[in-house]
């Protein structure tokens, strides 16, 4: 190994020292990036022109359209989890499946992958069923360990399922590293990697993760009653109208997520556009939700099925074929009537999302989901931009070289290297955040695998459902850290612990599935392309 190799080697180290030591991670990646940089021009090791094109690097990046649809999937999910959705959710479905062996967890895993889906953000998800879920499990003779991991689990299916913020970092790093290999070793295809393709290949693993953990605690109720034992259903109450009020708490989440997953699967939308859908379909819903007995306050739940009738009518009449363009030279006499349809449509959903959005506003709830979603994208692309920082010098001192040799030169070809990589990113886990292994590890590691014709979709796929294993590893899982935070004192730190052995291992599994069996990653995404 060369001088310019041991500096690079040492820089890597260096980085992930300081994040294991709590350092904060944008500056850390920059701070360290740049120390060695300085090192290497005084020992003549690292080329200065690097740090010369870094603003060319960063305002490309930080200006892509895709990564728009992070705030505003950030707001979706924030908005959301402020709007009760999972309260109604729980309790109906709580009490409609409480009779079976195990209900009450299997409902509480359903709900966290609806609001999972719905949120995409692991922390919201996990401290909102903490508080919800977890004292009623405990009450009803749950075994803590199995309540506990139970809900953490379900929190971590936020970022599979999708639409998911994961995903859509996951995707641009992805296809970032796709067009280097095409570039660095020649790479002959004419492929490109969206975020819709990996929200397509996403669905198939996310519905089985969700089964597997139903079934596992369904395997826990029928093995062990005592651990998750059958509840009674309140005096007087009747199947039918408990499934009826489980349906209509079902029913707006599940048509907010169809909207924005389906148009942005059909090609409708793009992803950006497909989040700003979500954003404003949230802020309707949580307008319905909050409204009061007020008469400004029914005008306020009003409003919000007045703008969504507008919005469903635009798309409806878009759907139509009927060219809506007003830079048309001749009109007939269907597109006039059309076009004045669009504008009534238009001017109600405006006036019902404004109405909303002004109510939300006098609640305080806006500004306060307004806060979170500044505090989260600053969050996520303040560390994308010491990650590129980062990548960049590593890249300056020949790193990328070093890593594309490490994994040509491991034992069984590409195989080898792709086990070699997935384990390494396994163990980061127990370490590292999402968002540092997704912006540090994946540039480096994945143009030399895609080199090797592997399909990035399927990748990219098998990447998230390994990182999804960082929440749940001890001892630094993001999700044992929520829920610990909001558990009451019966719950201690080892049964959480121990409790999640069973859910990590589920993963591990799945992971070798999609592995096993790639058609159930890429099948939906080429059938959506043919």
């Amino acid at each position: 190994m060369s001088g310019v190799e041991i500096l690079a080697a040492l820089m890597f180290l260096s980085a992930c020292g300081a994040l294991l030591s709590g350092y904060n991670v944008a500056f850390t990646l920059s701070g360290i990036s740049l120390l060695f940089a300085g090192i290497g021009v005084l020992t003549d090791a690292f080329d200065p022109a690097y740090l010369l094109s870094m603003p060319g690097r960063i305002y490309p990046l930080i200006t892509r359209e895709i990564l728009i649809a992070v705030p505003l999937f950030v707001f979706m999910g924030v908005m959301l989890e402020k709007s009760r959705i999972a309260e109604d959710l729980l309790e109906n479905m709580g009490t409609l499946f409480g009779p079976m062996r195990g209900g009450l967890g299997i409902s509480v895993i359903f709900v966290g992958a609806l609001l999972a889906a719905s949120t995409g953000i692991v922390g919201a998800t996990v401290v909102t069923m903490g508080l919800l879920s977890l004292p009623t499990m405990l009450n009803r003779g749950y075994a803590p360990s199995l309540a506990s991991a139970s809900i953490a689990a379900s929190g971590t299916l936020g970022q599979i399922i999708p639409p998911s913020i994961v995903l859509v970092i996951l995707a641009d790093q992805i296809s970032n590293a796709f067009q280097e290999a095409q570039r660095s070793y020649n790479l002959e295809t004419d492929k490109i990697v969206s975020v819709g393709d990996l929200f397509a290949g996403a669905l198939l693993p996310g519905l089985i993760l969700v089964a597997a953990y139903a079934l596992y605690i369904f395997a826990v109720a029928v093995i062990k009653p005592a651990d998750a034992p059958a509840q009674e259903w309140p005096a007087g109450a009747d199947a039918k109208s408990l499934l009826w009020q489980s349906f209509r708490s079902m029913l707006p989440p599940i048509f907010l997520i169809i909207a924005v997953l389906g148009s942005i699967l059909s090609g409708y939308a793009t992803p950006t556009r497909g989040a700003a859908l979500g954003a404003l379909g949230a802020i309707l819903l949580a307008c319905y939700k909050t409204k009061t007995q007020t008469p400004f306050g029914r005008l306020a739940g009003k409003a919000a099925y007045l703008s969504a009738a507008g919005l469903l009518g635009l798309v409806a009449l878009d759907l139509t074929g009927i060219d809506l363009r007003v830079s048309q030279t001749e009109w007939s006499g269907t597109e006039k009537v059309a076009m004045f349809g669009a504008a009534i449509l238009a001017i109600i959903g405006g006036i019902g999302a404004l109405i909303a959005t002004w109510r939300l506003g006098r609640t305080g709830a806006l500004s306060d989901v307004s806060r979170s979603t500044l505090h989260i994208t600053a969050m996520v692309f303040v560390i994308l931009i010491g990650a590129t920082i980062f990548s960049l010098v590593f890249r300056g001192f020949g790193g990328d070289e070093m890593v594309a040799r490490v994994l040509e030169s491991a034992p069984g070809g590409p195989t080898g290297a792709f086990i070699l990589v997935m384990v390494i990113m396994f163990i980061l886990g127990f370490f590292l955040d999402f968002i540092e292994i997704t912006f540090v590890v994946v540039p480096l590691v994945a143009p030399p695998l895609l080199a090797t014709g592997i399909d990035p979709v399927w990748l990219g796929i098998v990447m998230a459902l390994n990182l999804q294993t960082s929440f749940l590893t001890p001892p630094f899982g993001f999700a044992l850290f929520y829920l610990r935070g909001v558990a009451p004192p019966e719950v201690t730190t080892t049964a959480l612990y121990k409790g999640v052995l069973p859910f990590i291992a589920i993963q591990i599994a799945i992971i070798g599935l999609v592995i096993a069996f790639p058609q159930l990653a890429t099948a939906i995404p080429e059938g959506l392309q043919h």
